[in-house]
């Protein structure tokens, strides 16, 4: 539902938005006004529930250009089972001090981290690039082969889940996510001889063993908001060329390289990040090694894709009237 300002957005609505949302210039737009220091993007904050029952991560982000900031709150509630993950985004105004909108940001999340993931691929990934990999096929993965199949003239995208050869429904996903796309029956069989390789799970534990990769590749990693997360053993960061969203915030964020403070790595060796690629200010990789870059979920990702929501339910609303 839709009331008066501030909208207050829900899931249905945001889904019925979401083929109308700009997602790569929304995020273009923020990582270089980031460069520009036309956004702010402070640390996220991760705070704990009591007695171990999981924790929230707040995402804050300030876009002067759209003259909006915001925050997202998002809990990882500990159950007997699968942890309750959810995640709502507040929209301010620069200039009023008053709230927009307030809106469900599940579908938002998942289309923000795939937008990213695929401006990385997008500017590191080599030109010449005709191998997809996907580890993970649920609704982040599917996007994220939504949002890169269109960056390279892949000649074989192939995905990987433990359950993807028991179910039907879920190999049909992946075949109408791209007609390219095919299942692979073990992870090593998916990244064979691949240069790009995307990581889209919600494992807070490694899961490309170290000697899967046949060649130099791009390797990209999302994890999940579990306490130090990661996707790639930390002891693997040292020697790869390791990029990440904004380096500003991420290392102190992201549970690999944390933890890769043990092995010799140290956020010093960050070799760029979205705005300085955007930019044009730091260098790409050679592959004479792996690349590796990192996306922990940046506060202004939200805002930028919270605002360009906005814009487009005011604009139909204004059409409307």
């Amino acid at each position: 539902m839709m009331t008066a300002l501030p909208l207050a957005v829900d899931e249905q609505a945001v889904r019925a938005a979401l083929p109308a949302l700009d997602v790569r210039r929304a995020l273009s737009a923020m990582f270089r006004a980031l460069a520009s220091a036309g956004a702010v993007q402070p640390p996220q904050s991760l705070t704990l529930f009591p007695n171990g029952a999981g924790d929230f991560i707040t995402y804050l982000g300030v876009l002067a250009d759209a003259k909006v900031f915001g925050a997202k709150l998002s809990p990882y509630i500990v159950t007997g089972a699968k942890p309750v993950i959810t995640a709502w985004t507040a929209l301010m105004s620069m200039e009023t001090g008053q709230p927009l909108m307030w809106c469900d940001a599940a579908l938002l999340t998942t289309e923000r981290t795939a937008g990213t993931t695929a401006l990385a691929v997008d500017q590191l990934a080599p030109a010449d690039a005709k191998r997809l990999s996907i580890i993970g096929a649920g609704a982040v993965g599917l996007a994220h082969l939504r949002h890169v199949a269109p960056l390279r003239a892949w000649e074989s995208i192939r995905v990987y889940s433990p359950d993807l050869t028991a179910s039907d429904a879920k190999r049909a996903a992946v075949q109408a996510a791209d007609a390219r796309a095919e299942t692979s029956a073990s992870i090593e069989a998916c990244v064979k001889d691949a240069d790009v390789v995307m990581l889209c799970t919600s494992s807070g534990t490694p899961v490309l063993p170290r000697d899967a990769l046949t060649k130099p590749a791009l390797i990209t990693s999302i994890s999940t908001n579990a306490v130090n997360a990661h996707e790639i053993d930390p002891a693997w960061l040292p020697e790869m060329d390791v990029y990440c969203d904004y380096r500003a915030t991420t290392p102190a964020s992201a549970g690999e390289m944390k933890l890769a403070a043990q092995h010799g790595w140290s956020p010093q060796k960050v070799k760029g990040d979205l705005p300085s690629l955007l930019a044009g200010t730091c260098e790409k990789p050679a592959y004479e090694r792996h690349a590796f870059f990192r996306s922990i979920g940046l506060g202004l990702e939200d805002v930028a894709i919270a605002s360009e929501l906005y814009r487009h339910l005011t604009d139909r609303r204004g059409q409307a009237q």
